[in-house]
């Protein structure tokens, strides 16, 4: 096999001009495919991260039917205590999980006393919810410390059409779920920006001020709010969780329900858009390969034919034969495949340096941070690799199956 290694070298060396335009085009294909990777790869990573470290956490627990009817906000379909209890035994020691919070979400009408809206609630507890949101604060503006009782963070949304101001007091004015109503006065705190997706209208309160206003006697919750400490165990972290869903009532109907962030929001659906084209691209890749070693190997049998007639003369299998083509595929497969990679690290390098910059919606100045992992490397590599072997086969079959005299009789 050694032989047959540096029989197959000498030959691509022999032809340079040839096994460097096709390692070329193999190369350049293995750098556009990863540094498409790495780019979406980075919004890819951005867009996940806004959705589920400032909004909704990556796995969130409610009460049997509440997401189905979550655009009327129910109280009716809160958890209650004892539930609360339930779900905490079961959450309690959680490999899967680093943190989690308790939110009450409910409609209410805010006023200036000048002019009112309607806007959509998040009472919370504000240490268990940035533990569970990191970047909620990033979303958070002109504000002093942590959201107290008294206080309201107010959507970006409201604050420039009601003409409200850091500071200022409103007034909320509720339903509780027996259709009483009461009204608290909240002091502006802070501004909450807009994010991705839905939630323009969505504002923050303490949590205790939600019960006030909703006039609770005992502890409900709407949702419970879970953060992993790997967003990649997703799965695994969803069937842990089972046991909650075996809960039954008394008429032996489920309790519970447990979604995750892919589950609750349509911009999965990019994410999932974002995979689809990066298998289009490696799709890409892999004819841009097949066609070019292909198209090489082809070449190199009909400049080679009395090389291998004389090969073939002197006694050498047809198996060697087929042997030494693909190693000639080889060789050009893990070429391209390292100087590709090689160069691929040094772009993504330099562009980490000069940090490209794109608008999305209404956010601008977002910076893209592209980073190849090793295993994309790998896979990318492999699939290059194994493409050039199989580009090998038929051209490497058709050199072993040359008869000798006819061969020779070429030129």
């Amino acid at each position: 096999m050694k032989n047959i290694l540096k029989i197959s070298f000498r030959n691509l060396k022999r032809n340079y001009r040839r096994t460097l335009l096709t390692a070329s085009l193999i190369t350049i294909g293995v750098i556009f495919v990863l540094i498409y990777t790495a780019l979406s790869g980075s919004f890819k990573s951005y867009t996940v991260g806004q959705i589920t470290d400032s909004m909704l956490g990556h796995i969130q627990i409610h009460k049997k039917g509440y997401v189905a009817s979550v655009d009327n906000l129910p109280l009716d379909k809160n958890l209650n205590a004892k539930m609360l209890e339930f779900v905490e035994s079961q959450i309690k020691d959680n490999p899967f999980i680093a943190s989690h919070s308790y939110r009450i979400k409910f409609g209410a009408m805010f006023s200036n006393f000048t002019s009112t809206t309607n806007i959509r609630l998040n009472a919370v507890n504000p240490e268990d919810e940035l533990a569970t949101l990191p970047l909620l604060k990033d979303r958070i503006t002109d504000m002093n410390g942590t959201l107290k009782p008294g206080e309201i963070i107010v959507p970006e949304l409201l604050i420039k059409g009601m003409d409200v101001k850091v500071g200022d007091t409103i007034v909320l004015v509720a339903n509780n779920k027996n259709g009483s109503v009461n009204g608290i006065n909240l002091k502006v705190a802070g501004i909450l920006g807009q994010v991705m997706g839905p939630g323009g209208r969505d504002g923050y309160i303490h949590i205790d001020d939600a019960k006030k206003a909703l006039r609770m006697n005992e502890v409900e919750v709407s949702e419970i709010v879970l953060k992993l400490k790997d967003v990649e165990q997703l799965k695994q972290a969803e069937k842990s969780l089972q046991p909650i869903l075996e809960k039954m009532n008394k008429m032996g109907k489920p309790v519970f329900e447990i979604h995750t962030w892919q589950q609750l929001t349509p911009f999965y659906n990019i994410i999932k858009m974002i995979d689809l084209m990066n298998i289009s691209i490696q799709i890409i890749l892999i004819s841009i390969v097949l066609i070019s070693i292909l198209n090489v190997m082809m070449m190199s049998v009909f400049e080679r034919i009395r090389e291998i007639g004389t090969i073939a003369a002197i006694g050498t299998p047809p198996l060697t034969i087929v042997k030494l083509f693909l190693s000639e595929g080889l060789m050009l497969g893990i070429f391209g495949a390292v100087l590709g990679s090689i160069v691929s690290m040094g772009i993504i390098y330099v562009l980490g340096i000069i940090k490209i910059t794109y608008n999305f919606g209404q956010q601008t100045g977002l910076i893209l941070t592209p980073h190849l992992g090793i295993n994309q490397i790998l896979s990318v590599s492999i699939i290059v690799i194994i493409i050039s072997l199989i580009a090998s086969i038929s051209p490497a079959f058709k050199a072993s199956r040359l008869d000798p005299v006819e061969a020779l009789r070429s030129y």
